[in-house]
């Protein structure tokens, strides 16, 4: 069998400063921009988890045919910490990681307090 090379995809993990507070308690919102981004990007949802929590922060974890998008938010802090990982053995999704973190954070208009990618 003739495999071309493989790489599962990169998983972008971003913390952010929201001054916002209210898109860190509204965990509808939430679902409803990522139902958009994953309409735009062409991604499948699998299935989705929500948890509202008494001081109505929110975990929230999509999963996809493609990976997941995690999201777990702090309002009493302003700050929520957010996981997109992408793979496909057809091609390399790693723009579209970036693009659709991109789109995340100009939805909470976040300033950047950590960035990481790890290439799986």
């Amino acid at each position: 069998m003739n495999l071309p090379s493989y790489s599962p995809g990169l998983h972008k993990l971003v913390t952010l400063h929201v001054d916002d507070a209210q898109k860190l308690t509204n965990s509808k919102g939430f679902v409803a921009i990522t139902d958009s981004i994953l309409e735009k990007f062409n991604l499948e949802k699998v299935g989705v988890i929500v948890h509202d929590f008494d001081n109505d922060s929110f975990t929230i974890s999509f999963c996809l045919k493609e990976s997941h998008i995690c999201i777990h938010t702090w309002p009493e802090y302003n700050q929520l910490t957010l996981d997109v990982y992408l793979c496909n053995y057809q091609q390399d999704n790693s723009q579209k990681v970036r693009q659709v973190m991109a789109e995340y954070i100009t939805y909470f208009e976040g300033a950047i307090i950590k960035d990481f990618e790890i290439n799986r």
